[in-house]
């Protein structure tokens, strides 16, 4: 592989802080690499040296003659003067842009719902983000640059990116680093990860699963080697009367070491043990929706609409849930239904004598009333233990050692509130949420501004707390890693997804399949007469059907993907017909998918 750019001896060095000493790295074509570590160690200081947008204090970066390097910033860097299609093609003819495939992919993936002719400045955060994004990939680039990508994007805009970056490139051509504490991204794109640490750059190869099992291993050995050290003196002494030992083979990584690691550990959650407490914290009865809708009437900024209509949710104790859904399309106001905050246009909600619901927003509304306190002063007021887990794995945890697991050093509980990083302030949010001790939690995108250590420490931390959690968030790793179910919010309604994230991204496409073609359910619906009578009960039937046979091919699926691992890889006619057996079953899905969403039209 061709080498591209080339960083040696680098030092950056702030004020208060030594940022990186003396790191040497290379980037060849091919190269895919994702960069992790904890917030302020310097991964984006990292990614800015080697883009040249910023100089380091010694040591150099070279690149080879003619390579070009294009960034995504963090930071929100559009002209507010500008068009969605001024900022993202410029002055660049119709015709010649729209003639380039690539262009047209990255319009089509990011932009499609979003008015060619708007003003950037109208655009919401996560339409900027998708504009920078378009603006970005529309250009031809050896080496790509990418920080925090994946912010203020939802699963389906995540998921498009990933493909992209697969595919934009041949296999050993172009290169990208990319900056996130997405880890299902890093899993989907990257195959070599470089760990930001102590000053350093810690390359290991694969993405992030690799990785982690990789960094298992490496602090296992460390821990190996300490207690060697520690017991020099006795080994050196039986060496001695033993005299020399016989020679062994060097010690080499293996995958089999780390999972031998993990051999004994148990399930990440006691599902049971968690349930019967949330049942004795609860009772059986949380919140049911009954048939509840909500609409909204007209205003001077757009016509009355129904957002909600005819959901039937009984939320059990214990139940650990995910939302997903498109912007607007009800997740926020279902989540206000359970919350209470928010009541119901028609139907009904009942709730538990003993629910105490408590939500995590994406503001930081928690925090406002101690802004300026230390951090100290704050969990003072606190009760003085706290208890996590069940029966013989029940721990007792001081408000001090909660914020030490979250991540907080004895020298920052004499910061004030108002001085923290956002991720800091995101964990103190999260620790008064879960000390105010509700026994139903509501996250509504939790993950911002946490690095990827952090959230395996929040992962943790919610796999012993013993209550009914629902879950909105763009993360997929979260929201898969933390909850036990996922529904989703379309048309209106509620959805169960057996088949979780992928089944919801099969329905997005095939109800965007179906409005491209005119029979989108949202825009047709005046159309179709509604259903009554035998006509009526057939569809309920056929519509239940589908949604087990859906559920049923998904399994077919799964099962012969993962038989294609264990298949000779080198019997190249026996895994074509894998493939094409896979590609029918996918089919299938699609076309049941599709009359799901008619019969579904219709029943509305």
């Amino acid at each position: 592989m061709a080498h591209l750019l080339g960083a040696e001896a680098l030092h950056l060095e702030f004020p208060t802080k030594v940022v990186f000493d003396s790191i040497t790295l290379g980037i060849e074509e091919g190269d895919r690499i994702g960069i992790v570590g904890r917030n302020g160690d310097g991964k984006s200081s990292l990614l800015a040296m080697l883009a040249g947008r910023l100089q380091p204090d010694d040591g150099r970066v070279t690149m080879r003659a003619g390579t070009t390097v294009g960034v995504l910033d963090q930071a929100d860097t559009l002209d507010d003067s500008l068009t969605i299609a001024q900022s993202v093609v410029g002055d660049v003819p119709e015709y010649e842009w729209a003639s380039d495939a690539r262009v047209r992919d990255v319009i089509q993936g990011l932009l499609a719902d979003l008015d060619w002719d708007a003003s950037v400045q109208s655009l919401s955060g996560g339409q900027r983000r998708r504009v920078a994004l378009a603006t970005l990939l529309v250009k031809d680039w050896d080496i790509i640059a990418l920080d925090e990508p994946t912010n203020h994007l939802d699963v389906e805009a995540i998921t498009w990116l990933a493909g992209h970056l697969n595919k934009r490139w041949a296999v050993n051509s172009g290169a990208f680093l990319v900056v996130t504490h997405d880890r299902w991204f890093l899993d989907e794109v990257c195959t070599e990860t470089w760990e930001v640490h102590d000053r350093i750059v810690e390359p290991f190869e694969g993405g992030y699963a690799a990785y982690i099992l990789q960094r298992v291993e490496r602090d296992r050995m460390s821990a190996t080697m300490e207690a060697k050290r520690q017991n020099l003196a006795r080994k050196e002494l039986a060496w001695l009367r033993r005299g020399a030992p016989a020679r062994t083979a060097k010690p080499k990584f293996r995958i089999d070491a780390a999972n031998a690691l993990i051999e004994d550990v148990p399930e990440i959650r006691d599902k049971t043990s968690l349930q019967s407490l949330a049942v004795s914290r609860l009772g059986k009865d949380v919140v049911d929706l009954l048939d509840a809708g909500v609409s909204y009437p007209a205003t001077e900024f757009g016509p009355a609409r129904e957002v909600l209509r005819d959901i039937e949710w009984r939320i059990a104790p214990g139940e650990r849930t995910g939302i997903l859904g498109v912007n607007g399309a009800g997740k926020s106001t279902l989540l206000g239904l359970v919350a209470g905050t928010l009541e119901p246009t028609s139907g009904r909600v009942k709730r538990g004598t003993t629910v105490k619901v408590k939500t995590l927003t994406q503001r930081i509304d928690e925090l406002t009333t101690v802004w300026n306190d230390p951090v100290r002063k704050v969990i003072a007021n606190l009760r003085t233990e706290y208890t996590f887990g069940t029966g013989s794995k029940a721990t007792s945890l001081t408000p001090s050692q909660l914020l030490e697991r979250l991540g907080f050093s004895s020298a920052q509980l004499s910061t004030p509130v108002k001085d923290l990083s956002g991720g800091q302030q995101r964990r103190l949010q999260l620790l008064l949420v879960l000390l105010d001790q509700p026994n139903v939690l509501i996250l509504d995108e939790p993950t911002n501004d946490m690095d990827t250590d952090m959230l395996a420490a929040i992962e943790d931390l919610l796999d012993s707390w013993p209550g009914t959690l629902l879950v909105v968030s763009h993360d997929r790793y979260f929201l898969e890693r933390v909850t036990d179910q996922q529904y989703a919010v379309m048309g209106g309604h509620l959805r169960h997804l057996p088949g979780g994230v992928d089944e919801y991204l099969r329905l997005r496409t095939a109800e965007q399949k179906a409005g491209s073609s005119g029979s989108n359910p949202t825009s047709s619906s005046h159309s179709r007469p509604a259903l009554d009578g035998a006509a009526l009960r057939t569809a309920q039937k056929e519509l239940s059907a589908l949604e087990r046979k859906i559920q049923k091919l998904t399994q077919q699926i799964n099962k012969a993907k993962h038989a294609l691992v264990e298949h000779d890889q080198g019997d190249y006619e026996g895994l074509a017909d894998a493939m094409k057996q896979i590609a029918a079953l996918q089919a299938e899905v699609e076309a049941g998918e599709l009359r799901w969403l008619e019969l579904s039209e219709q029943l509305d």
